[in-house]
């Protein structure tokens, strides 16, 4: 199977050093779905939600083949429900 590798773009970059064997580019962007996923709800708890941040998708080369920033992977919605209403 073919290694990809997931580089973290969050305004610093974290290269991954060990990718991860998957079928095909499909498989890879779905991996860099969940990773941006994870990023999301770790950046939530600390207070904010950085939507431009992203997963580089590279192929064993080290040559992009996509992206996936976080507000491609989440989906969110914003309500109000104004002061004293659940």
């Amino acid at each position: 199977m073919p290694l990809y590798y997931f580089d973290i773009d969050n305004g610093d970059f974290t290269a991954d050093d060990e990718g991860a064997e998957l079928a095909d580019t499909e498989a890879a962007r779905a991996h860099a779905i969940k990773a941006a996923r994870s990023l999301a709800a770790d950046t939530v708890i600390l207070g904010h939600l950085g939507l431009t941040r992203k997963i580089v998708i590279l192929d064993e080369n080290r040559t992009v083949i996509g992206t996936v920033t976080l507000a491609e992977a989440v989906t969110y919605e914003i309500k109000y429900r104004g002061p004293n209403r659940d």
